[in-house]
């Protein structure tokens, strides 16, 4: 248990402490001057390698990992956008003798994972070791006051996995003991790995009141509605009784949101929309056309807009939004510098709202409806941990639906079940994802 194995980040040249980069940054520069293709460059930068394993502090578990997945952040990481981690790994660093331990010439990554609990420290008491968990990546230290009404107001919450180290993406992960759930009995580890970030920050979004607090037979329109967060925005949207209409980008998408139960969805690419007129100048006509089309599927304007595109979407999505309605957003992978008219969003009295991962108590309840079987995980490929960076290419490059899954410790796929009647029962949902991408 001293090296475990893990999916490692080695800092850019300019953070190099010692001379053992030399070699990883020798084969980069080489890779450039060779005109290698972008896989490559993704296993460049994340690689399986073994690190010493820290000391275990009162309140944190060893989790042998036995499958973890790929999330955005894994993929900011990766290409050091919006910013290196390691700034976020030398802060923590500060904070006590125990965050000191992150503060690594390497980054063990990864913000999901399924596994077993292999050991706890002094402190723990409601986990032991052999118990089957799944991991949120909510990391807050719970000494400070900001941290006791919502955990993600706290002024030190932090994403672990992105903003600490030992990550998921490994074979042994150092997690504090808040942030175990219990795994769903009937998913396999693949599957029950894929779905704390996500669906929990899904959940908060749609379901919490630090949300959107959605109620019966509101409209949302879910941007992405296939990809990581958006599949689980539609089944919070369809459980709760709303009216989801998924925005996508392909026939097999629209295909597989009606098997998903979503009846309103919007092809964007065969609908030729242009948000966009040129770099600089959007085009309120395409606000409209899809405004109109929204109207035309569901009979009125969404209640809430499900935004996470950024800048490449939320002029429409201001615009289209129910006057009155809300625009929540969680991320903006297309890009952080937002442009809205203002006026539709002042006269029309909208609502932007910022939503952040999960505190402790909704990623819990999240996990929760994923045991019962209410909420199905959305896995469509599975990839050993030596591929990682190969996986984190495709999300990069939305390549992909749903999640990707990571296997680590588990050899194969399909372990890990204790509950095959439930299993049984819910087989077409579970592994919807998995045969569209067959």
């Amino acid at each position: 248990m001293s090296d475990p194995a893990g999916t490692r980040l080695w800092p850019p040249p300019s953070d190099v402490r010692a001379g053992a980069l030399v070699s990883e940054i020798d084969a980069i520069r080489s890779a450039i001057l060779e005109g290698a293709p972008g896989d490559d460059f993704a296993a460049l930068a994340l690689h399986v390698d073994d690190v010493p394993l820290p000391e275990l502090a009162p309140d944190e578990a060893y989790v042998a990992v036995m499958a973890s997945s790929i999330n955005f952040n894994t993929v900011w990481t990766a290409i050091f956008e919006p910013l290196p981690t390691f700034q976020f790994l030398a802060r923590l660093g500060k904070e006590s003798m125990w965050g000191a331990r992150h503060d690594q010439p390497f980054h063990v990554l990864g913000s999901d994972a399924a596994g077993v609990v292999l050991r706890v420290g002094s402190a723990v008491r409601r986990w032991r070791p052999g118990d089957a968990v799944t991991v949120h990546c909510n990391y807050v230290d719970d000494q400070d006051p900001s941290a006791h009404d919502d955990a993600m107001l706290a002024a030190n919450q932090r994403i672990w996995g992105f903003e600490s180290n030992y990550g998921g993406l490994a074979e042994i992960a150092l997690v504090r003991a808040n942030q175990l759930m219990p795994k769903p009995a009937h998913l396999t580890w693949e599957e029950a790995a894929v779905n704390a970030l996500c669906s929990s920050t899904s959940y908060r979004m749609i379901v919490s009141p630090h949300g959107a607090q959605m109620t019966q037979g509101q409209r949302v329109l879910v941007w992405g509605a296939t990809g990581g967060i958006g599949a689980y925005a539609c089944q919070y949207v369809l459980n709760g009784g709303g009216i989801p209409i998924g925005v996508v980008s392909s026939d097999d998408k629209v295909e597989l949101l009606h098997e998903l139960g979503v009846e309103h969805v919007i092809d964007r690419r065969a609908e030729g929309y242009r948000f966009w007129s040129d770099e600089h100048t959007q085009d309120p006509g395409e606000w409209r056309r899809l405004g109109k089309k929204i109207r035309e599927l569901s009979g009125a304007d969404p209640d809430i807009v499900f935004e996470h595109p950024g800048r490449q979407t939320m002029g429409a999505s201001v615009f289209v939004c129910k006057r009155g309605g809300m625009i929540i957003t969680c991320a903006a992978t297309s890009g952080y510098t937002i442009e809205y008219d203002n006026r539709y969003l002042w006269m029309m009295l909208k609502t932007i709202k910022g939503s952040h991962f999960a505190n402790y108590r909704e990623a819990w309840d999240a996990n929760q409806l994923l045991c019962e079987g209410k909420i199905h995980p959305t896995l469509s490929r599975v990839y050993p941990l030596e591929e990682t960076g190969a996986a984190a290419y495709e999300v990069h490059h939305n390549q992909h639906e749903g999640k990707l899954g990571v296997l680590a410790l588990a050899r194969e796929e399909g372990l890990g079940v204790t509950d095959p009647e439930r299993r049984a029962q819910l087989l077409p949902q579970i592994t919807l994802f998995r045969r569209h991408d067959a």
